[in-house]
């Protein structure tokens, strides 16, 4: 099974407030309104923050904004500013890894080609598209469209 932390689940969670927000939007409320201890959505907004998603203002009225526009940020960009580059199995992993049979792995190019259509799925998702309100089998019916225009 393929699952993001929970870290990453909250972070996309946090973001679509942030994108609905009309203001700044600080880490108290973002915690009421999602119901996301205040400790973990602090940590989340500063990963964020550090991955130029949001920008931090301080002060009487600071908060989070998002650092660019919700559709010009993807899902990815996201996850990635959680948990690290996307990486289905450690063999697509960017960095090198210790498995002994790298040299020799006829899966390896394929687990590759895995990781991509993954990666190119979830680049794929806006942030613009996820708060936009979309009744479920609408956003299932787009998904599954992104994806067959991924496979040809």
């Amino acid at each position: 099974m393929i699952r993001l932390t929970n870290l990453a689940d909250y972070a996309v969670v946090l973001m679509c407030e942030v994108a609905g927000a009309t203001d700044r939007i600080n880490a108290q409320n973002l915690s009421a309104s999602t119901n996301i201890p205040v400790p973990t959505v602090s940590k989340i907004l500063n990963a964020l923050s550090r991955a130029d998603l949001l920008v931090s203002h301080r002060g009487l009225k600071g908060g989070f904004v998002l650092a660019r526009a919700a559709d010009e940020i993807t899902a990815a960009d996201i996850i990635e500013a959680i948990d690290g580059p996307i990486a289905v199995t450690h063999c697509t992993e960017p960095t090198d890894n210790d498995c002994s049979y790298t040299n020799i792995c006829v899966m390896r190019p394929k687990w590759q080609v895995i990781n991509s259509a993954v990666k190119d799925a979830l680049d794929d998702v806006t942030l613009a598209s996820l708060v936009t309100p979309v009744g479920g089998e609408e956003l299932v019916a787009q998904f599954e469209a992104q994806a067959l225009s991924a496979r040809n």
